[in-house]
């Protein structure tokens, strides 16, 4: 019977959901439902100085809104520290593990020595054989892992192939403190094995890392879950990702307007592949994954890129459900003139979107593209659209306006005829009436069509903010 995929997610909790953390959990998550098992959410939260309970929140908030469900309910590593120093006593009993009595100045002399013979500043081993029963009073041990020597630990991996590591080069690390808490590379072993992980997908960070916990694991007799180190995500200059490329929380992506789908999709990119493809859905990403398609080589974080696949989605997605994301996005970041907007217009917002939505990259140029619905007399003209509005062009506007006083057909096709005849008739181009009118009615230079833009608005409404522009 082929065994369960199982695999995890295990951010510790001291900061947001930050974009690498994003693109780990996204990786977990699709893999498992590619393969009919379950992600886990385990919260690293041993490190108890750092760990706050809104930085946990902020990484379930983070994963609701990406669309990440993990099954069963997040595991507290903290909450199984008697577990973790259980495995480090019962390692000691099978001689996988020894005491080590050393003193904070033993070690710091041990390690200026080793510098000053030119060797790599490591433990070295002088309680691993020692009898116990010369441990010296008053000093509480740690428990350190006793590395094999001279073997080879090879660490198979979907992405960097086989990487070897030689045992001489690991000194023999804690796993579990002097005041009884276990080390990371402790707590992840054990939380591993007990909570019947296959695979562990994560950045490459973590290789060396690996080839200890694999030392861990063989101490124990437990298998080797399968393992997928991913190239970091690196800024569009190849330097490591930094808030300045782009290295800011998910919740920070949701306020400047970006799409769950999109950073979905734009994370997958950074770092799988599926042919050529650019552009695809959660599901097609689901259909289509595999271990193999992870790429070898960094990606670069790129928002021109970013941008762009966002108002792809934007283009493909159902109004209604970009009303709903610009209606909390306004509440979210307190607009509230946008709020009242939303709320008062829906149906007329809901009828426009299909013109808004191929003029918009991210939910914000939609907020701003549709506020010409809902704006107040006078309107607040855009410095670059000033220009349009002159002597000259508000004679024009005034004229128009006599004309469309008379239109009883008020739908755009009936305005469209109207205008280009009127444009003909005083021998203008179209542009260079629709243009003054334009920003007449919506105080900007960019919004659906003029003609759509009047029907939306109505006859009433549309004529007053002409008038007001020539008063």
């Amino acid at each position: 019977m082929t065994k369960k995929i199982i695999t995890r997610f295990a951010p510790s909790p001291t900061g947001f959901l930050h974009i690498g953390g994003a693109r780990t959990a996204l990786f977990n998550w699709v893999y498992a439902k590619k393969m009919g098992g379950e992600m886990l959410l385990r919260i690293e939260d041993t490190d108890r100085a750092r760990s706050t309970q809104a930085a946990h929140q902020a990484i379930i908030d983070g994963l609701n809104w990406l669309g990440i469900e993990c099954d069963g309910e997040p595991v507290s590593q903290f909450s199984r520290a008697d577990r973790h120093a259980e495995i480090s006593h019962a390692m000691v009993q099978t001689g996988h593990a020894y005491k080590c009595y050393c003193s904070p100045e033993e070690l710091t002399q041990m390690r200026e020595t080793a510098r000053a013979e030119g060797r790599p500043p490591r433990y070295d081993g002088r309680w691993r054989d020692a009898d116990p029963s010369t441990a010296p009073m008053g000093i509480d041990p740690v428990i350190r892992i006793k590395v094999p020597s001279d073997k080879e630990i090879i660490v198979h991996d979907h992405v960097q192939g086989d990487v070897t590591f030689k045992t001489q080069n690991l000194d023999d690390f804690i796993i579990l403190r002097s005041d009884g808490t276990p080390t990371y590379m402790l707590a992840v072993v054990v939380d591993d094995h007990d909570m019947d992980v296959t695979h562990i997908i994560r950045g490459d960070d973590h290789l060396t890392n690996t080839a200890r916990q694999i030392v861990i694991f063989n101490a124990m007799g437990w298998p080797v879950p399968d393992m997928a180190h991913v190239p970091l995500i690196h800024g569009a200059d190849g330097a490591k990702l930094s808030k300045r490329h782009g290295a800011l929380g998910v919740d920070a992506y949701r306020k400047m307007g970006y799409l769950p789908a999109a950073l979905i999709n734009y994370l997958a990119r950074l770092g799988w592949s599926h042919g050529d493809d650019e552009f695809f859905t959660i599901e097609q990403m689901v259909e289509w994954f595999d271990l193999d398609g992870l790429n070898k080589g960094a990606s670069r974080f790129d928002f021109v890129k970013l941008a762009n696949l966002n108002g792809q989605h934007i283009r493909e997605a159902e109004p209604a459900y970009l009303y709903k994301t610009m209606l909390a996005l306004a509440k979210e970041l307190d607009e509230q003139n946008d709020v009242a907007g939303l709320e008062g217009h829906k149906e007329t917002i809901l009828k426009a979107l299909p013109d808004l939505q191929p003029r918009a990259k991210t939910v914000l140029e939609l907020l701003s593209l549709a506020q010409f619905i809902y704006a107040q007399i006078p309107l607040e003209i855009e410095e670059k659209a000033q220009k349009h509005l002159t002597d000259d062009t508000r004679i024009i506007i005034s004229q128009v306006i006599s004309k469309l006083e008379t239109l009883e057909d008020w739908q755009p096709d009936a305005i469209n005829a109207l205008i280009r005849q009127f444009s003909e008739d005083i021998d203008l181009k179209l542009g260079k009436v629709a243009q003054p009118l334009r920003v007449a009615l919506t105080g900007r230079t960019v919004s659906p069509g003029v003609f759509e833009v009047m029907g939306l608005l109505g006859k009433n409404e549309s004529l007053a903010r002409l008038k007001n522009q020539i008063e």
